[in-house]
């Protein structure tokens, strides 16, 4: 009895090990069926629309507009300064930003990439689902190449030489910037062809009032402007040129009347407006969106607002340079007033009259605070027009304006000059300033060549776009960091550019990706 036992045990064992010897890896991974996955979830339309909303997340988090991003592109320019005692944002206006330090930089690198990884998710799932509306699946593929594009917009052309993931691995290798411009092109190219110049008169589940009506969406225009504008970086003019016409001759879009109107939340989306962030306070939670995973608590509204803050109202840790100041007033409008741009984009002690800033006036607020009285306080994108006291619950609901048509019309008239068509730049300029009644540049400045015509456009677009994070990305491209008497001039402008170096153009790799990533990463020149 006992050896039969023992047979029998052996040949148990032996089944056992047998079984447990068949048993591989994926045997052992199973997907939980009461959770989503990636596996399960790319299946219907609804899904794919899904995936592409949290594609369009990626541009409410910190490290993009919510607050990142527009630090990033602003606080290099001429046109704006900073004092904050937080270091790592004082220090991205004087060029030293720290690698050991990866705070705003390092945390808009880690949420473009965020962004690009959820587009890839699309563009890799959503061609295999079967959709009942085959415009949708164009609409919604063409919005996942825009954000991609757009994305690697902001990567290429902060960070110089990174990586370019079109994949959905955890590792991908360092490209050169030439590289990333093209694969840039290509995705804006791609969007262009796939999504249409407007959402009106469009059914379908991404334009049901629950979706918003497809209000905030990228459009044909969107994706043909940041075409144009990748091929103007990169100083291909004829294309660039071509593009911003075809923008113009779509006939969707045209100037607003009042300027300001581009900068608050009660005419947002409006006629001059290729893209914007979409902020809202009336949306979710009162949280912030401080990266990573969303949290129940979570609303879609932007610490821009009490981060340039006047003293007071907010953190006043970005302010406009009384350059900028000085320039808005050295041309009158034809009926000898000064430039309208001005009061809708600088708080500052205005002669002649009270100067209202939130439920106050500049004059009151600051009589008892001399330096206050006597500084200059940003404008643009603030909620001081009377309806909020202030800033500090840091939820400000206005529209980040990505790009307007004046930019459109500003950089084909670049393009004209470029191209040889100088007296053709006049035409696209005036409109710009016909809005704002200043004079017919044509007549106070005729016959310019084409190299005073270059120094007049910076002149123009110094103005029309200043604390709207264009004016270092002009500066760079323009190659004025590398002309010495311009960066002396710009020295003198800005007191900041003391302490430029050269290839501190561009942000530092950041640290971890080095560190982490399986290719080798050779961190951007004076690192």
């Amino acid at each position: 009895m006992k050896n039969k036992n023992i047979k029998y045990l052996v040949l148990f064992l032996s089944v056992v090990f047998t079984t447990v010897s068949c048993v591989t890896d994926e045997d052992l991974e199973q997907v939980n069926p009461n959770e989503a996955s990636s596996e399960s979830f790319w299946k219907t339309d609804s899904d794919a629309l899904k995936g592409l909303n949290a594609a369009y997340s990626s541009l409410l988090n910190e490290g993009t507009y919510m607050r990142s991003s527009p630090l990033l592109l602003d606080l290099k320019g001429d046109d704006t300064r900073s004092n904050s005692p937080w270091g790592s944002m004082k220090n991205v206006g004087y060029f030293n930003s720290n690698v050991s330090d990866p705070a705003i930089y390092g945390w808009a690198f880690r949420e473009y990439y965020q962004g690009v990884n959820r587009a890839n998710q699309v563009l890799i799932n959503v061609p295999n689902i079967n959709f009942t509306d085959a415009a949708l699946k164009n609409r919604i593929l063409g919005q996942a190449y825009f954000l991609r594009g757009l994305y690697l917009f902001h990567l290429v052309n902060m960070f110089k030489n990174v990586p370019i993931p079109l994949d959905l691995s955890v590792y991908h290798p360092q490209k050169t910037q030439a590289e990333g411009w093209a694969q840039v092109i290509a995705d804006f190219k791609q969007a262009a062809e796939l999504l249409p110049p407007s959402y009106s008169g469009i059914s379908g589940i991404d334009t049901t009032v629950e979706a918003g009506k497809g209000l905030g969406r990228a459009t044909k225009g969107a994706a043909l402007g940041y075409l144009g504008k990748a091929y103007l970086f990169t100083k291909d003019f004829p294309n660039a040129r071509d593009t911003f016409k075809k923008v113009i001759d779509l006939g969707v879009y045209s100037l607003v009347a009042n300027y300001a109107d581009n900068f608050t939340d009660t005419n947002e989306n409006n006629s001059e407006s290729l893209f914007e962030v979409q902020f809202s306070r009336a949306v979710g939670g009162v949280g912030l969106s401080w990266g990573g995973i969303p949290v129940a608590d979570w609303g879609k509204t932007s610490a821009r607002a009490i981060t340039y803050g006047a003293a007071a109202f907010g953190f006043k840790d970005v302010q406009p340079t009384f350059t900028l100041l000085n320039e808005f007033q050295e041309e009158k409008t034809k009926t000898g007033g000064v430039d309208p741009r001005l009061d809708a984009t600088i708080f500052y002690l205005k002669p002649g009259g009270a100067t209202p800033i939130y439920q106050t006036t500049f004059e009151v607020q600051y009589a008892s605070s001399p330096a206050d009285l006597n500084d200059i306080y940003c404008k643009k994108y603030e909620n001081g027009g009377g309806a909020f006291a202030n800033e500090y619950d840091w939820r400000s609901g206005i529209n980040e304006r990505l790009l307007r048509y004046a930019d459109i019309l500003l950089m084909y008239a670049e393009c004209l000059n470029e191209t040889g068509d100088t007296s053709g730049a006049y035409t696209y300029i005036q409109i710009v300033r016909d809005r704002v009644n200043l004079p017919n540049l044509a007549t106070t400045k005729p016959n310019m060549s084409q190299t005073q015509m270059r120094e007049q456009i910076g002149h123009e677009r110094f103005l029309e776009f200043a604390l709207e994070g264009h004016r270092f990305d002009d500066i760079r491209r323009w190659g004025w960091l590398e002309d010495e008497a311009k960066l002396a001039w710009l020295k003198s402008r800005d007191t900041e550019f003391n302490s430029y170096a050269k290839g501190r153009e561009y942000f530092p790799i950041p640290q971890l990706e080095i560190d982490t990533n399986e290719f080798p990463i050779t961190q951007n020149d004076s690192y």
